[in-house]
C-alpha cells in the first residue's frame, strides 16, 4: 500500500518505511474488523506480518466491548410513536442511507442499547423519534422539509396529552435528532433559518445536530449535540473490499461534488459562498487537481485513492466528506469558517486534518504542497487510528466508542437535566 505515491509529494514519500505501510494495512485491517458487522463467529487471530501490498481484510467481526462506567447508568426511555412520525417514511429506501439518516441511525441503535429502559420514571432522558429529514434530499435534489414543524408539534402534543414526562420537565430532558443543513431551525436556506429560528416548542429541549458552528448562530440557540452526517459502513466496507491488490494513492487532490460556474443560484443566494467556484476556477486545469463536478456511485474508490480530499461547505458548512474522508484515509481538508466539528473529545480534529480559511482557498496548492515536505506522514498516521474512525460511524446496534457511543456519552455529561439523576443526587446526599 502506497500512501504518498504522487509526484508532487516527493518529500513525504521519501519518509513512507514499510514499517509504517505494514502499520496503515494493519489498521485497516483492525477497524474494518472490529466495527462494521455483526456476527457471532470468533475473529480470527492477527497475522503477525501482513504483506506491504495488499489491501485491508475483509473480515466480519465485531468484538463486543464492555461499556464503559460513565455510561452503565444511564437510562434512556424511547417513545413509541405512531408509524407516521417515523416507519412510514421509510418506504422512500434513501431515508435510512442518505447524508441525513443519523435521525433514523440512532433510533434504531437505541432500541437494543444497554441504556434503553422500558420504565419512564426509571428514565434520564427521553427519545422522541419523529424523522423530519427522511424526505430532505429528493432524488431530483430538491429538499423537502416544510412538513418539519408540524410533525414534531404534533408529536409532542402526543406525548404530552399522554405521559406527564414533557410536562413536568418542559421537555428539558427530551432528545430529538436534527441531522440536515440548519438543524433545529429546520429550513434549509440559512437566512430564513435564521429568521425563523429554533422552534419555541423545542426550546428547553436538546437537539443532535450535524449543523454547529463556533460563533453565535439562531439554530444552536438550544442545548445541543452536534453528530457526524450518516456514511453508511456497509458502502464503506464493500469499496474496501473492491480495491485492488496493488492499492495506490494516485490521486494528490481530490474533491468530486456540486460547483458551479456561476455560483449565484436561482434564488439570488451565492452557493458555497463561492469558494467551490473559486476551487473550480483556480484548479480544474491543475494537473495535481481531480476535481469533479458529476455524480458518481462509486465514488468513494477515489477517496480510497486521494492523499487529500477536500472538505469545502455547500450551503451549510459541514459534509458527509468528513467522516467519508476519515474512514477511508485521505485527509480532510476543511473549508469551512468557523465549523465546530462532531465528537471533538474523540476525534482528534487537528491532528488528522488540515484547515484552511476560505479566503485562502485559492493558496491550496501551495498549502498542501507545505504539508506533504513537513507533517503529512504524522497526519496520516493519527489518521488510521480505528477508535476515530469508529467514533464517526453509526452502526445498527451501539457499540463502545462507536457515534451513538459518543452520542450517550455526550448526553451522560447533561444529566443536571435529568430528573432521575438529580432525585438520585438529593437522595445520596440526604444519606450522608
Amino acid at each position: 500500500m502506497k500512501l504518498q505515491s504522487h509526484n508532487h509529494n516527493n518529500h513525504g514519500a521519501n519518509k513512507t518505511t514499510s514499517f509504517y505501510k505494514w502499520l496503515l494495512c494493519l489498521s485497516l485491517s483492525l477497524y474494518f474488523s472490529t466495527s462494521y458487522l455483526i456476527t457471532t463467529s470468533p475473529p480470527p487471530p492477527s497475522p503477525s506480518q501482513p504483506p506491504h501490498n495488499t489491501k485491508p481484510s475483509p473480515q466480519r467481526t465485531l468484538f463486543e466491548t464492555p461499556w464503559s462506567s460513565s455510561l452503565k447508568n444511564l437510562r434512556i426511555f424511547v417513545y413509541d410513536l405512531p408509524s407516521k412520525f417515523n416507519t412510514d417514511w421509510l418506504t422512500n429506501q434513501r431515508c435510512s442511507t442518505h447524508l441525513f439518516a443519523s435521525e433514523v441511525a440512532i433510533h434504531r441503535a437505541l432500541l437494543t442499547s444497554h441504556v434503553r429502559t422500558f420504565d419512564p420514571y426509571d428514565a434520564d432522558f427521553f427519545f422522541v423519534p419523529v424523522y423530519v429529514s427522511c424526505n430532505f434530499s429528493t432524488v431530483n435534489g430538491f429538499p423537502a422539509i416544510g412538513h418539519a414543524r408540524s410533525l414534531i408539534s404534533s408529536a409532542v402534543k402526543l406525548i404530552s396529552d399522554r405521559f406527564p414526562f414533557w410536562n413536568r420537565s418542559h421537555g428539558r430532558d427530551h432528545v430529538f435528532v436534527a441531522s440536515h443543513d440548519f438543524g433545529s431551525c429546520f429550513h434549509t436556506l440559512e437566512d430564513v433559518a435564521i429568521a425563523d429560528g429554533v422552534p419555541e416548542i423545542m426550546r428547553k429541549s436538546i437537539v443532535l445536530q450535524t449543523f454547529g458552528v463556533t460563533y453565535k448562530h439562531p439554530c444552536q440557540e438550544v442545548e445541543n449535540v452536534v453528530i457526524p452526517p450518516y456514511v453508511s459502513p456497509e458502502n464503506l466496507r464493500t469499496t474496501v473490499d473492491k480495491l485492488p491488490a496493488n492499492w495506490q494513492r494516485d490521486i494528490w487532490v481530490f474533491f468530486r461534488g456540486k460547483m458551479e460556474v456561476h455560483p449565484k443560484n436561482v434564488s439570488g443566494r451565492y452557493y458555497s459562498k463561492k469558494v467551490r467556484t473559486m476551487i473550480w476556477r483556480k484548479f480544474s486545469g491543475d494537473r495535481r487537481f481531480y476535481l469533479q463536478r458529476h455524480r458518481f456511485a462509486g465514488y468513494q474508490s477515489e477517496i480510497a485513492r486521494s492523499v487529500f480530499c477536500l472538505c469545502p461547505l455547500g450551503w451549510a458548512p459541514w459534509s458527509p466528506r468528513l467522516v467519508e474522508s476519515v474512514a477511508l484515509g485521505c485527509v480532510p481538508v476543511i473549508i469551512a469558517d468557523g465549523i465546530r466539528l462532531p465528537f471533538s473529545s474523540a476525534v482528534r480534529w487537528p491532528e488528522i486534518s488540515l484547515t484552511v480559511a476560505e479566503r485562502d482557498v485559492g493558496k491550496l496548492a501551495e498549502i498542501l504542497e507545505r504539508v506533504a515536505a513537513t507533517n503529512l506522514s504524522d497526519i496520516q498516521r493519527n489518521l488510521w487510528d480505528p477508535m476515530t474512525k469508529k467514533a464517526l460511524l453509526f452502526n445498527e446496534r451501539v457499540h463502545e466508542g462507536d457515534a451513538t457511543w459518543q452520542v450517550l456519552r455526550s448526553l451522560s455529561e447533561k444529566l443536571d437535566r435529568s430528573l432521575r439523576s438529580s432525585r438520585v443526587s438529593r437522595q445520596l446526599d440526604f444519606a450522608t
